[in-house]
C-alpha cells in the first residue's frame, strides 16, 4: 500500500525561501553597500527575495537597519564565515 505524501504545511515548514535574485556587496564600503542594495531591489518584483552577501562592521549594522526603513522585510541574517553574512530580505514596496 503507498503512503500519502506529507501535508503542504509540512513541507513549507521544513523548506527555505526561495531566493529570486542574489547580490554580492562584500567588496563595497558604506554608503555604496545600501545604494547597490537598493538600486537590485528597485528592479525587482514585490514579494520576491533578495540575498545579500556583505561583511561585518558597518554594511552589517546599516544595511538590514536601512531596508527596514525603508519598508522592506528581512527574513535572515546568518554568518557564513567570521567575515561575511548573508541577508535574506524579502522586497514589499
Amino acid at each position: 500500500m503507498a503512503s500519502l505524501p506529507p501535508p503542504e504545511k509540512e513541507k513549507q515548514h521544513n523548506s527555505s525561501p526561495v531566493v529570486d535574485h542574489e547580490i554580492d556587496i562584500t567588496a563595497e564600503v558604506c554608503p555604496i553597500t545600501f545604494v547597490r542594495t537598493k538600486l537590485r531591489l528597485e528592479s525587482m518584483e514585490i514579494g520576491q527575495i533578495l540575498r545579500v552577501r556583505l561583511r561585518r562592521g558597518e554594511p552589517l549594522h546599516n544595511v538590514p537597519r536601512a531596508l527596514l526603513d525603508h519598508g522592506q522585510e528581512i527574513l535572515a541574517l546568518e554568518p557564513v564565515d567570521g567575515e561575511v553574512y548573508e541577508l535574506l530580505v524579502r522586497k514589499c514596496r
